[in-house]
């Protein structure tokens, strides 16, 4: 066996040298800084390419004044949300070459300032606010702050870029499909009616029934919790009166998972009797239903990579419009309808 010692890093020497220009201009080129003409520029991203040339982080943040790595702070410590969001901001950023460095608040004020203090004394480039609630604020004002923030599934200021998903839109999605699977009987079972996504998804649920020309009874919204159990009281409760839905749309995948359970105790064939249809696409509980759970996938990799896009050109000076961004979500067709 033949073994090597390790491999010389390539240089912005070696760099400058294959491309037939100065150390001087490659940086500038490399950076995306100073004047450099199309054509030299794509001749020294080549000779990079072709080199195998990684740029040094810290000398690229000594030269523009840059740390490469962006703070991402979050309440959602049990990561159900936070975690596809986290994945979608690195993928947003690796072309960049910024890293994330995470920090979980819980709901406490003092450990998420104390998180922030940490961010800056690292000169963070910015910061990315995320949750498990898209109308709760998280324990701490990062308004006024040194460096940008971009807001994703979580509340913020009018002022700053704040991205969720678009609750109704994946609301009429659902009810669209279900009515074109020839259901007409539909009943939405959700959750706390303290949750703002839980109002507007039943304005959305109503608003959708009755562009199709369909009835809605005020029982047809059944808040509830977010939970498999409610899925099942919910079952129990239309079941034992004489006017039973056929199409069943659900406030998240666990409720829905539930209805389903509930649905075969009773020998109800789903999607023959009865189609259902969830919201959120958490593959884990979608996948392992029984049938197969068609839901909305709230996209939320593509929230978090738009997110880590819009920090960027707030980091390098670019206009970004600000307010609330409502990204599509998506209608993921399954076994269940």
């Amino acid at each position: 066996m033949i073994v090597t010692g390790p491999r010389t890093r390539v240089t912005i020497y070696d760099v400058a040298a294959a491309a037939g220009v100065s150390t001087a201009t490659a940086s500038k080129a490399l950076n995306e800084t100073g004047r450099v003409s199309k054509e030299t520029r794509a001749r020294i991203r080549k000779a990079a390419s072709d080199l195998g040339f990684r740029p040094n982080s810290l000398a690229r943040s000594l030269t523009r004044k840059r740390s490469f790595t962006v703070g991402l702070l979050t309440d959602d410590t049990y990561g159900r949300f936070t975690l596809p969001v986290m994945a979608g901001i690195s993928e947003g950023l690796i072309d960049h070459g910024v890293s994330v460095f995470l920090c979980a608040i819980e709901d406490n004020p003092e450990l998420a300032g104390t998180h922030v203090d940490a961010m800056l004394d690292k000169q963070i480039d910015g910061i990315i606010a995320t949750g498990k609630r898209v109308d709760r604020t998280l324990p701490v004002d990062l308004t006024h702050l040194p460096v940008p923030v971009v807001y994703a599934l979580t509340a913020g200021p009018a002022d700053a870029v704040t991205l969720v998903p678009d609750d109704m839109q994946g609301t009429r999605d659902a009810v669209g499909h279900l009515v074109g699977q020839g259901r007409s009987r539909i009943v939405h079972i959700t959750g706390p009616t303290s949750f703002r996504v839980v109002e507007e998804r039943a304005t959305a649920f109503t608003e959708a029934m009755q562009a199709a020309g369909l009835p809605v009874q005020t029982s047809a919204v059944m808040p509830g919790s977010w939970s498999e159990r409610w899925g099942h009281e919910a079952v129990e409760a239309l079941w034992s009166s004489s006017d039973r839905p056929d199409g069943i749309f659900c406030g998240n995948d666990q409720i829905a998972r539930g209805v389903i359970d509930a649905l075969r105790e009773r020998r109800v064939d789903v999607p023959q009797d009865v189609s259902v249809v969830g919201f959120d696409n958490w593959e884990i509980v979608a996948e392992q239903t029984r049938p197969p759970l068609t839901t909305i996938d709230m996209n939320l990799k593509e929230l978090g990579r738009q997110a880590g896009q819009a920090l960027v050109r707030l980091v390098n000076g670019e206009t970004v419009e600000t307010g609330l961004w409502r990204l599509p979500c998506t209608l993921v067709v399954r076994g269940s309808s």
